[in-house]
């Protein structure tokens, strides 16, 4: 096969199953879009934040431990959103543990800190963060309390600066002023960031429902051609084996029908590995089937155990290839099917004569006869495939588990 066509099939399977998109991997913009706001956020209120401890420290004055506290309780979960939006680890907790320390900052202002200070022209250091308080908010909230908070929070800040004010002419200028500032601003803050979010899920939405319409004509489209194909196999190799088989009345003809079955039940049984040929007849040990068997557990993923008993010895090359092929496809519909629990490979030889490879798990189990006939996975991968090296396929399943039971005679 080209180098492209290669590239291609393996790009094609990778292709998810329609209704199998994860939703880490649909919401993808969205994720990243938060991520987007954290960093905003966190540049904006550190330059908010430094300014207003800076203000706060040359206010301070010695034993003012209300005022320390009040540090506390603002800066410290300040800087806990700071440190997670960085991070991009618990943003929402920490945002929403700020957003509600610096309420109840804000509330207690005009109590604990200079309750006597009457200059209505200086802005305290506290009002410096309400609009932090509103983006802490926007990160942490829901949409409807996102603008709860972004309109009453200014005007939480102008009551208790009237308060402060003993409710002064001058207080009512200056305050209408900072609150009418911060009240535009912080709902503009919440409406862009509601319009970026709208604009990121739109965009997962669209690309959810591209890929799902996609995967579903990838489906349909490797269905038509499975069915080309096996229809292109039945008229060519196993209608040509059964009118040959019809009409072999001497033994040479016997013997050329049996030979014609084979390669129909080989090409049929490969048609899911993409190859008909039997391969090489060169003698394999059965070692290598063991090896094999452990390649496929480690592809697929499952934790089994495969033990060899018996004599060791030599198969024909097709005889290992199709043991191998059949005992894959076991092993897939143990792990997809019974999620792997209890499954146990068992590999006893007995010498050059002979093989036999049992899968068992200990899943829900299976009816055999109410499979689909449509469905090759058994039919095909399993007993055309032991068929066409003359080899058995037994298949015991119930309610406890299943053991798939492979085997070749020489004799």
């Amino acid at each position: 096969m080209p180098v492209e066509g290669v590239g291609i099939r393996e790009a094609w399977s990778k292709i998810p199953s329609p209704g199998s998109i994860e939703t880490g991997s649909e919401r993808f913009t969205s994720k990243r879009m938060e991520r987007i706001l954290a960093i905003v956020v966190a540049v904006g209120s550190t330059v908010l934040g430094a300014q207003a401890l800076i203000a706060a420290l040359t206010t301070l004055s010695e034993a003012d431990f209300a005022h320390v506290g009040m540090l506390v309780l603002v800066f410290a979960p300040l800087a806990a959103m700071l440190v997670a939006c960085v991070l991009g680890r618990g943003v929402r907790t920490a945002s929403g543990l700020f957003a509600v320390g610096y309420l109840i900052a804000l509330i207690l202002w005009p109590v604990v800190v200079n309750p006597n200070h009457k200059v209505a022209a200086q802005q305290p250091w506290i009002f410096f963060l309400v609009n932090v308080g509103v983006v802490a908010a926007m990160l942490a909230f829901p949409l409807w309390l996102q603008f709860v908070w972004a309109a009453c929070m200014p005007f939480v800040y102008g009551y208790v600066r009237l308060v402060q004010g003993d409710f002064s002419n001058e207080f009512w200028v200056t305050t209408g002023f900072d609150v009418s500032f911060t009240l535009i601003l912080g709902l503009v803050i919440i409406a862009l960031g509601w319009m970026f979010r709208s604009v990121a899920a739109g965009v997962d939405d669209v690309r959810g429902r591209t890929v799902s319409s996609y995967a579903a004509a990838a489906a349909a489209t490797a269905a038509e051609e499975e069915r080309v194909a096996m229809s292109a196999l039945m008229h060519d190799s196993v209608l040509a084996a059964l009118i040959a088989a019809e009409r072999a009345e001497t033994p040479r003809a016997q013997t050329l029908a049996v030979s014609m079955a084979r390669e129909a039940l080989t090409r049929l049984a490969n048609t899911d590995a993409g190859v008909a040929e039997e391969g090489s007849d060169e003698p394999v040990a059965v070692g290598q089937i063991v090896i094999e068997l452990r390649r496929a557990l480690s592809e697929l993923g499952a934790d089994a155990i495969v033990e060899q008993r018996g004599d060791a010895g030599h198969l024909p090359g097709r005889v290992a290839r199709a043991l191998v092929l059949a005992a894959r496809q076991a092993l897939g519909n143990a792990v997809t099917h019974a999620a792997g629990r209890g499954l146990h490979v068992v590999v006893i030889g007995d010498g050059d004569d002979g093989t036999t490879v049992v899968i068992s798990d200990n899943g829900p189990g299976f009816d055999p006869e109410a499979i689909g006939a449509d469905r090759l996975g058994i039919r095909a991968s399993i007993f055309a495939r032991m068929a066409g090296v003359a080899g058995t396929a037994e298949i015991d399943s119930n309610s406890t588990g299943t053991v798939v039971t492979l085997g070749w005679s020489r004799a």
